[in-house]
């Protein structure tokens, strides 16, 4: 809000954005939960350390979820846990990114409304189209006035926003037609979440600004955040145990602990081998397209860039493992019970498997492992809803992200990817034992890294010319494997089926 808009943008264009910073400092009078003397000790801590304001707030909003987490799992089921879950999460986006919080507030109220007065039909086209649509302004504004910029806005936790409202509008619908007796495929497939009707004013907004998803997700359902603030995913209707409630202990200090050794990874192996010029990232050359950098042998330079993007993969798992502990320790990443009773787990919360990415031995199986509730949510809400388009599900994928070049480079050039992987396992797979940890298994695991880490290069460079140079210095070797790839294992004979 505060930016110096670019020369390039047109003069309608700055207009319209002049006219939104104009309410600047009317936004600046609703960060009311943040006392002034709290913001001036994060800057002067910020100062002391080193660390830029944003960085340090945000990551003390993370840690200060574990306590609020506390808080909320010693609080009564039913309203009065909605009401803290939605104060807290207004406290912490305003905390973490001041003004700019009423972007929030503004999308999840207008969307209210809308749920309030359209029918269920009209209500799963028009909220995911406009809080879509605010997310692709907000990203398209942020690209005008801050390209290639790492600043924190509200952009990041807009994008989880917008998983809640859509998914969310898609309940509500399927509650409907469940309603009505005519459930179609996709309603059932997705009937244990759906809503019968629009939640409450109070439990909405706790849902949607709930302190432990709000700033890094993970975006799980409505219906799995109300049961935890209601207890029905403990406890029967007359308040008795469903099965043997198991302690949360362990579920929450699992992955805080985790999510600590990855921030301290990040740290450390960020500032060894730094994929961006650490002095200035935005603007000046990255490192691994720079002149010095592609002096040397290119094993050398490969290698460097696997070992960066490893590290750059840690700042996504703090956050999520961080997240992931802070649902828990209230039990809104507790699975429930099955038909005996038995507890079924803690998978709600768990938005990736780290070992299983790491160690993926194909595409489909590295996607499935990370962020995964972001890959639910394009599953349920997209892929189902299309008829199973992929064109639909990658470009809504796309769109969310963003508008960097890089971003689309990466998403256009993975279908290419999956179809060699798929002719691989039509075509050499049965050849070969189907251990993950045989010695096919670890060259499908080694040959998937390779290309991937390549591949993905383009997606952190993000601007066109830096992704161009990035593929370019590695010779464009992904892209050839895997046209050669494809070409030589079209004219394999396919094996026959072994008889049982």
């Amino acid at each position: 809000m505060d930016r110096v808009l670019p020369e390039f943008i047109s003069q309608p264009t700055a207009k319209a954005i002049e006219a939104i910073y104009a309410y600047g400092p009317l936004a600046e009078k609703t960060v009311v939960l943040v006392p002034p003397f709290v913001t001036a000790q994060v800057e002067s801590l910020a100062e002391s350390i080193g660390f830029d304001v944003e960085t340090l707030s945000y990551t003390l909003g993370m840690f200060l979820c574990y306590p609020l987490g506390m808080i909320m799992a010693s609080l009564p089921y039913g309203k009065i846990r909605h009401l803290f879950s939605f104060i807290l999460g207004a406290f912490l986006i305003q905390f973490t990114i001041g003004k700019q919080w009423i972007h929030h507030l503004i999308a999840v109220l207008i969307s209210y409304v809308l749920m309030l007065i359209l029918p269920a039909k009209s209500l799963k086209t028009v909220v995911p189209t406009f809080i879509m649509l605010y997310v692709t302004l907000g990203h398209l504004h942020r690209q005008f006035v801050n390209y290639l910029g790492w600043d924190l806005d509200f952009t990041g936790t807009h994008m989880v926003l917008a998983m809640k409202l859509y998914s969310l509008s898609y309940n509500i619908y399927d509650g409907s037609l469940i309603k009505e007796g005519n459930p179609t495929r996709a309603t059932k497939k997705c009937a244990p979440l759906a809503v019968d009707g629009i939640p409450g004013i109070i439990e909405f907004l706790g849902y949607t600004f709930n302190f432990s998803t709000i700033l890094a997700g993970p975006a799980f359902e409505y219906k799995i955040y109300a049961d935890a603030c209601e207890g029905s995913n403990l406890y029967d209707k007359d308040g008795k145990p469903k099965g043997k409630i198991p302690s949360q202990i362990m579920p929450t200090l699992k992955p805080f602990l985790l999510s600590l050794v990855c921030m301290v990874l990040f740290v450390v192996g960020n500032g060894k081998f730094p994929l961006l010029d650490p002095t200035d990232p935005q603007n000046f050359t990255p490192v691994v397209i720079s002149e010095e950098f592609l002096k040397k042998p290119w094993v050398q330079r490969y290698a460097y860039c696997w070992v960066s993007l490893f590290f750059v993969r840690m700042k996504y798992y703090f956050a999520w493992k961080n997240a992931e502990g802070a649902s828990n320790i209230w039990y809104a990443g507790f699975e429930g019970f099955d038909e005996n009773g038995n507890a079924k787990g803690w998978e709600n919360s768990n938005n990736v498997d780290i070992i299983e990415f790491e160690t993926a031995p194909n595409v489909k199986t590295l996607s499935a492992a990370w962020n995964k509730k972001t890959a639910n949510w394009l599953g349920r809400y997209v892929y189902m809803r299309t008829g199973g388009s992929l064109v639909a599900t990658y470009g809504l994928s796309a769109f969310w992200h963003g508008f960097y070049p890089g971003y689309y480079m990466f998403f256009l050039s993975v279908p290419v990817l999956t179809m060699c992987e798929r002719l691989g396992r039509k075509k050499i797979s049965p050849r070969f034992s189907s251990k993950k940890w045989s010695l096919y298994g670890i060259s499908t695991i080694i040959a998937t890294s390779f290309v991937v880490e390549y591949i993905v290069l383009a997606f952190q460079l993000l601007a066109y010319d830096w992704a161009v140079a990035g593929w370019k210095s590695h010779y464009f070797f992904g892209h050839i494997l895997c046209v050669v790839f494809y070409g030589v294992l079209s004219n394999i004979p396919t094996p026959k089926k072994k008889e049982e």
